[in-house]
């Protein structure tokens, strides 16, 4: 017999066939109908209704609190699809994480919008995407050896706003940490839970966009004719399209295995960090040689500010940093194979163990 380790492994990464279908068409019909893109970005109200009435934005939260109870599986593969739709909603950052982060505080969640963030000891935290549209932001931050979580209404922070490199709304914002001294106590399974729990979300969305850009590009590839015949049946244009679906694939194979331990664990699993670690590693990674590929492939095209690929791979470059660099995870993953040895090497690339 198997054991849990085994199980895991081959853990279903396929949603529900009803839900994957649902999601697909709501997600082509955004597309269909998306305004032309502009430099900056604004949170789509409208879109955001339509999910919150089909229980969308709370997709992983518990039934108890509000949610809908689907797990990992089903969250990822929306975080992929409104990715893939360049969606300007914040899906990951008010139901993935804000929801859950309420719920393990024992706080009350309404839900009207949310964003979050980590403040550091002065109380202040950077690139909080969406705040400027939120009711609140849901704060995490430690208090001396203990972790605290605050469900914090806009009016009572100080933001400033700003933008990120794909034109999101992304701002400064400053608490006041002496007003939240009651701010209820967590687990500290949930601070750490919260940097790679973020880090699976990201590397979904990012995976969720890559797939769209390779169909981007091989239409592209197909239509485009130069010297007589289709671009893509020049040798130097499929070496690069090779090179995108690869390492899409990559990408997705590790960030499926990373989703299939969470949803089969609910989180609980100790081989999580060196799994995510190896999503985001791959993601990050995958990432430079897809965005590069793909604009080199459609030429000057893919950089006017009408055509969908800049929606795109600027979010991929934004999303890959986030909840921790190519680098960090990579020194992570180093650490964790060097303190592993050779004799436990095997077993945590397998299980994720030491």
């Amino acid at each position: 017999m198997p054991d849990r380790s085994d199980a895991l492994l081959v853990h279903s990464t396929t949603p529900d066939a009803d839900l994957l279908s649902m999601l697909e068409g709501l997600f082509d019909d955004y597309r269909s109908r998306r305004p032309t893109p502009t430099e900056e970005v604004t949170f789509d109200a409208g879109l955001w209704a339509q999910l919150d009435e089909l229980g969308l934005t709370r997709l992983t939260a518990s039934e108890e609190s509000g949610g809908s109870g689907a797990t990992w599986v089903e969250g990822a593969a929306l975080l992929g699809l409104a990715a893939a739709a360049g969606a300007p909603v914040p899906l990951a950052e008010h139901g993935v994480l804000g929801a859950w982060l309420l719920e393990e505080a024992g706080l009350p969640n309404d839900g009207a919008l949310r964003t979050v963030c980590r403040p550091d000891p002065s109380g202040r935290a950077l690139n909080v995407t969406y705040g400027r549209d939120a009711s609140a932001v849901v704060a995490l931050w430690e208090d001396g050896q203990r972790w605290r979580v605050a469900d914090v209404p806009v009016e009572r922070i100080e933001l400033t706003e700003g933008r990120n490199f794909a034109g999101e709304p992304c701002e400064t914002v400053q608490f006041d940490l002496a007003d939240l001294v009651s701010a209820p106590v967590v687990d500290d399974s949930v601070g750490q839970q919260f940097h790679i729990r973020g880090a699976l979300a990201r590397s979904a969305q990012v995976c969720g966009a890559m797939e769209r850009v390779l169909e981007l590009v091989l239409a592209h590839a197909r239509e485009r004719e130069q010297f007589g015949r289709p671009i893509g049946r020049f040798q130097a244009v499929q070496h690069l399209v090779a090179d995108i679906a690869t390492e899409s694939s990559l990408a997705r194979a590790a960030t499926d295995a990373a989703v299939a331990r969470a949803a089969a664990s609910s989180w609980q699993d100790p081989g999580m960090l060196f799994t995510v670690g190896v999503a985001k590693s791959c993601v990050g990674h995958a990432a430079s040689v897809v965005v590069r590929g793909a604009h080199q492939v459609l030429g000057a095209i893919g950089t006017t500010l009408e055509h969908e690929l800049h929606v795109l791979t600027k979010p991929i470059l934004v999303r890959r940093s986030e909840y921790g660099s190519v680098q960090e995870w990579d020194e992570t993953l180093a650490e964790l194979a060097a303190s592993a040895g050779r004799e436990r090497l095997w077993p945590l690339i397998l299980t994720g163990r030491r």
